[in-house]
């Protein structure tokens, strides 16, 4: 129990003397508060530029909610709970492993691989990972009670791409540690440029532009693509829902759950009786956890 405390409270002190180190020295070395707000202007600064339904306003319907889901499940939520709570989890679970007979952790060692190899691979195990996270999320009742979040913008834009409930993270990350932290063991040199992509990709995907990258299109996700993934009326081809890619569409080419049928800029987003879904940050958090009547 000590050793569980222990960990507690250094997770606690230790995230949060990460947050203020990267919030009073904006300009240091791999700041991600710093680059969530760069990313952010940048992606912003497209849409102005380039926007792709003219008629949407810069500060966009549910624009200050979205900003504040940001910046809530990018820092507020690891300070409050998560951080502490994996790093316990995390070492509860090494326990049992070696208590059924199994290693504490890197059953695959791949940190004397080559950086760059070690960077590819860790990417695409994570992110068929996330892929196959985010479809379970949209077929399995319970969890897409929490999903729904996500799914409540009906215009889009790119501060909604980090508007999903907390519960979000928990099944995201832990997933992603039985997988990657447990089972493999990486030297990630350039982790912060890993990061830096992925959440560019993202805010991308949500943004107000009408990308595709042309043939690239069958390999990374684009906002084209991403647009029919929050679309309000669902094909009776894919009725659970279709492009659940992250950062690449790959997987949906290959697991056939790929749905481009048109440009689709002016389409309904949301889900059905959307209207009557809440519209604050607190209410949708519990809302997921109401039982059905």
């Amino acid at each position: 129990m000590e050793d569980i405390i222990g960990i507690i409270s250094r997770s606690y002190k230790s995230y949060a003397s990460s947050v203020w180190e990267t919030i009073t020295h904006p300009f240091g070395d791999y700041n991600y508060f710093t680059l969530l707000i760069l990313v952010s202007l940048a992606v912003w600064g497209l849409e102005l530029a380039f926007p792709w339904r003219k008629k949407q306003r810069a500060i966009r319907k549910d624009f200050w909610i979205d900003a504040f889901y940001m910046f809530f499940n990018f820092y507020i939520f690891n300070l409050i709970i998560f951080i502490a709570l994996s790093n316990t989890t995390a070492h509860l679970f090494s326990n049992l492993m070696v208590v059924i007979g199994l290693p504490e952790k890197n059953v695959f060692d791949l940190s004397g691989w080559n950086p760059w190899l070690q960077f590819i691979v860790f990417f695409l195990i994570a992110d068929f990972i996330q892929w196959s996270v985010h479809n379970l999320l949209h077929r399995v009742p319970w969890l897409w009670k929490f999903h729904k979040v996500h799914h409540s913008v009906t215009e889009m834009g790119f501060a909604a791409h980090l508007r999903y409930h907390f519960m979000e993270n928990v099944f995201y990350k832990t997933t992603l540690y039985i997988f990657l932290g447990y089972l493999f063991n990486f030297n990630l040199e350039y982790a912060f440029f890993l990061h830096a992509g992925t959440i560019l990709i993202g805010h991308i995907n949500h943004a107000n532009v009408g990308w595709d990258y042309g043939p690239f299109k069958y390999v990374l996700n684009n906002p084209k693509m991403h647009i029919w993934h929050h679309a309000k009326n669902l094909p009776e081809s894919h009725p659970k829902g279709m492009n659940f890619g992250i950062s690449l569409s790959i997987w949906d080419y290959i697991f056939r759950t790929n749905y481009i049928p048109s440009s689709g800029r002016d389409i309904p987003l949301g889900f059905e009786n959307i209207e009557e879904y809440p519209r604050n940050f607190m209410q949708q958090q519990l809302e997921a956890f109401k039982t059905e009547k």
